[in-house]
């Protein structure tokens, strides 16, 4: 199996991003290339401080090991203590504006060998957004892009997936959702890799005609301590969610991959309140009541 297409793909898509980014916030992003001992290595590429984005970060990585983390064979564990391949590009962007929704996209290809064996391969990936103050037409139009990127893969997808996204980033020990959704998607392997590798590009290539509006459409809104607060304090939820539920930090984790990178995912500025609860009918509790529930947005 050729994966050198994928990884010029995904390092290409990489590159678009940080790209498109970059002129949006004004600022170029820091890139950092590192090697894994145990094999592989990647880029990564952050931003902080800027003018946009107070922290974001686009990563890509390809990696190998002679044992599949517990986190990645959760699913499959005929595949434990198999050795692997990962490579895939993760990003997460935190706007300093609250009004602007943080976003997170990934797309990832796994492999796992063994000796006398055929490999075994598995895409996944998907975006989702979570706003501090919510909008509907901002819901709507990143539902509707996400709908569109899987549409040329049957119409089935889109409503499989987006329940999937939002069984997947809802915080347990909460009770809520991290933010409105989108899609998410793992174990893809069927018709074929030609197959699952287009669905995956496409993906890719949605996400910033999913985000990018909004981003326009919101960043220039007027914002004061009170706003920036609870954006501190919702910024606390997706530290909990990151760091106890989401399978690819585990993964980077338990593979020893660069902390740096699997940490860029976390907001530079977060507050947590004890048993904290919002002034009825306020911007703050209409988040709760109108967003934070899982919905059909198209």
């Amino acid at each position: 199996m050729n994966t050198l297409p994928l990884r010029a793909f995904l390092l290409g898509l990489q590159e678009g991003i940080v790209e498109r980014l970059s002129a949006l916030d004004g600022r170029a992003f820091r890139r950092d290339t590192w090697t894994r001992p145990e094999g592989g290595g990647g880029t990564s590429c952050l931003i902080e401080d800027g003018a946009l984005f107070e922290r974001g970060g686009v990563n890509f990585s390809h990696v190998q090991g002679d044992r599949l983390p517990a986190s990645a064979s959760a699913s499959r564990p005929e595949l434990a203590g198999r050795a692997f391949e990962a490579m895939g590009v993760s990003l997460v962007l935190h706007p300093r504006n609250p009004y602007v929704p943080t976003v997170h996209m990934n797309v990832r290809c796994f492999v796992a060998t063994r000796a006398a064996a055929d490999p075994v391969w598995w895409f996944g990936g998907g975006m989702d957004l979570t706003p501090y103050y919510g909008f509907e037409d901002d819901a709507i139009h990143f539902h509707r892009a996400c709908r569109e990127a899987l549409s040329p893969f049957g119409p089935e997808l889109h409503p499989r997936f987006k329940r999937w996204c939002d069984d997947y980033f809802f915080i347990k020990h909460r009770g809520e959702a991290r933010g409105v959704g989108g899609i998410f998607f793992d174990d893809l392997n069927q018709p074929d890799f030609a197959t699952c590798f287009a669905l995956t590009r496409s993906v890719g290539e949605g996400f910033l005609p999913a985000y990018e509006p909004i981003v326009r459409r919101r960043r220039d809104s007027a914002y004061g301590e009170r706003e920036r607060d609870f954006q501190a304090y919702r910024r606390g939820r997706y530290v909990e969610f990151n760091l106890v539920y989401d399978r690819g930090t585990l993964f980077g984790l338990q593979s020893g991959g660069r902390t740096e990178s699997i940490l860029m995912s976390l907001p530079p500025l977060v507050k947590w309140r004890y048993d904290w609860k919002p002034e009825a009918g306020s911007a703050e509790a209409r988040l709760y009541s109108d967003f934070l529930r899982a919905r059909e947005w198209v």
